[in-house]
C-alpha cells in the first residue's frame, strides 16, 4: 500500500506503529478538542449575540461554528499523515491545493449556509444603529449564486483550471441568448430597479394606480414578484411591470385620509351651517386618533338647493379597520350635530354648481 503512494511522496518514510499511534492521538485530540470545547464555546458565543440582541451575529456564530470545526478536523488529518510520513505535505502541490480546495469549500460553505439560514430567518442587518434592513430574497438569491460562482473559480484556480477560455465562452454564449431573452432581461433589470430603490419588501401591502393589482408581496425573484391577491390567489407580476406604473406602497403609510361630502339644504341659515362647521371640527380634533395638523370642514360648493359640506381630515394609523373605526366616530358624532340643529339635509345633488 506504501509503494503506491510513493509516485505522489517520493521521500516519504516508512511509518513506525509508533507514528502511527501518535497520528491517530493527533486526530483524536483534535476531535475531543471541536466537538466538545470549540462546540461550547460557540454554542455560548451565540447565546450571548442573542441575548444581547444581536440576531445576526448569533447566526453567523451558529453557521460557521460548524465549518470552522470541520476545517480544523480536516487539517488534523493533514498534519498527522505529515506526521506519519514525516514529510509536510503542503509542499507537494497536488496535495496543497487539495487541501486548500477543502479549507476553499469550507469558507465558502459556511457563508452560503448563512444566507440560507438568512433566507428562512430574515433579520436586519447591524450596519447602522439608526437604519436596519432586510435584504430582500432576490438579492439574497443573487449573493448566494455569486459566493457559489467565486467559490467554483477559487477552487478551479488552485487546480490551474483555464478560467480565461471558460469566461470567453460564456461571454459568447451570453452575447448569442440575448436577442433571445430580450423581455426576460427587461424584467430582470426591473428586479434590479425593486432592489435598489426598494419601493416595497415581502410583506408589504402593494396596490397600482389602477387598482388592478391590489395585495400583499410574499417574494421577490429576480423575474417577476409573487403578490397574494386575497379573493384572487396568488399572481406571479414580472417585475419590469411593476417598475412601469406608479405604486402605492399602504404598509409606509403612517397616516390614512379621509374625505366624504354631505349635501345640506339652502334654506338652513347660514349662522347655523357656520356653528355647525365648527363643532365638526370640534369633534374631529377632539378624537384621540386624528392627525391634528390637517383638519377641514368647510361648504365649499353651492346649487341653487343645496351646499356641498367638505369634510377632510387624517387618522394617525395604517390599519383599515382602525381607519374605518375613527370614520365611524365622526360620522355618528355628525349626525348628532346635525340632529340637534335640525339641518335639513337632501340627496347628493348633480346640479350645475354656481362658481
Amino acid at each position: 500500500m506504501l509503494q503506491s503512494i510513493r509516485w505522489l511522496i517520493p521521500n516519504m518514510t516508512d511509518p513506525t506503529w509508533t507514528d502511527v499511534v501518535v497520528a491517530i492521538v493527533i486526530v483524536l485530540l483534535t476531535f475531543i478538542v471541536q466537538q466538545y470545547i470549540l462546540k461550547r464555546l460557540f454554542a455560548r458565543l451565540t447565546q450571548s449575540f442573542e441575548g444581547h440582541n444581536q440576531p445576526f451575529f448569533a447566526a453567523l456564530s451558529k453557521q460557521f461554528s460548524r465549518m470552522f470545526r470541520h476545517a480544523l478536523f480536516v487539517a488534523s488529518f493533514f498534519a498527522a499523515a505529515s506526521y506519519l510520513v514525516e514529510v509536510w505535505l503542503l509542499n507537494i502541490p497536488m496535495i496543497e491545493s487539495a487541501f486548500y480546495s477543502l479549507m476553499f469549500f469550507f469558507i465558502f460553505k459556511g457563508v452560503y449556509d448563512l444566507l440560507s439560514y438568512y433566507t428562512l430567518h430574515p433579520v436586519k442587518l447591524p450596519f447602522h444603529e439608526e437604519r436596519k434592513e432586510v435584504l430582500a430574497p432576490y438579492l439574497l438569491r443573487i449573493i448566494k449564486a455569486t459566493v457559489v460562482g467565486i467559490g467554483v473559480f477559487s477552487i478551479a484556480a488552485l487546480w490551474n483550471f483555464n478560467i480565461n477560455g471558460f469566461l470567453t465562452g460564456i461571454g459568447l454564449t451570453g452575447v448569442a441568448l440575448a436577442f433571445g431573452v430580450r423581455d426576460t432581461s427587461s424584467h430582470i433589470f426591473g428586479g434590479l430597479s425593486v432592489g435598489l430603490d426598494k419601493p416595497f419588501q415581502v410583506g408589504d401591502w402593494i396596490a397600482t394606480e389602477d387598482q388592478k393589482l391590489d395585495g400583499v408581496v410574499e417574494d421577490i425573484n429576480l423575474r417577476s414578484t409573487l403578490i397574494n391577491a386575497g379573493d384572487k390567489g396568488s399572481v406571479y407580476v414580472p417585475n419590469a411591470y411593476l417598475m412601469n406604473r406608479p405604486i402605492y406602497n399602504y404598509s409606509k403609510r403612517t397616516k390614512m385620509k379621509t374625505e366624504m361630502y354631505l349635501y345640506v339644504a339652502t334654506t338652513n341659515k347660514e349662522a347655523v351651517l357656520r356653528t355647525v362647521c365648527e363643532e365638526i371640527y370640534e369633534q374631529i380634533m377632539l378624537h384621540a386618533q386624528t392627525e391634528k395638523d390637517v383638519v377641514h370642514v368647510f361648504i365649499d360648493q353651492y346649487r341653487p338647493t343645496s351646499f356641498r359640506l367638505l369634510v377632510r381630515f387624517f387618522v394617525a394609523t395604517d390599519a383599515t379597520a382602525t381607519h374605518l373605526a375613527v370614520r365611524q366616530d365622526i360620522l355618528f358624532a355628525i349626525h348628532d350635530i346635525f340632529k340637534r340643529y335640525n339641518i335639513e339635509h337632501v340627496e347628493q345633488s348633480y346640479e350645475h354648481v354656481i362658481e
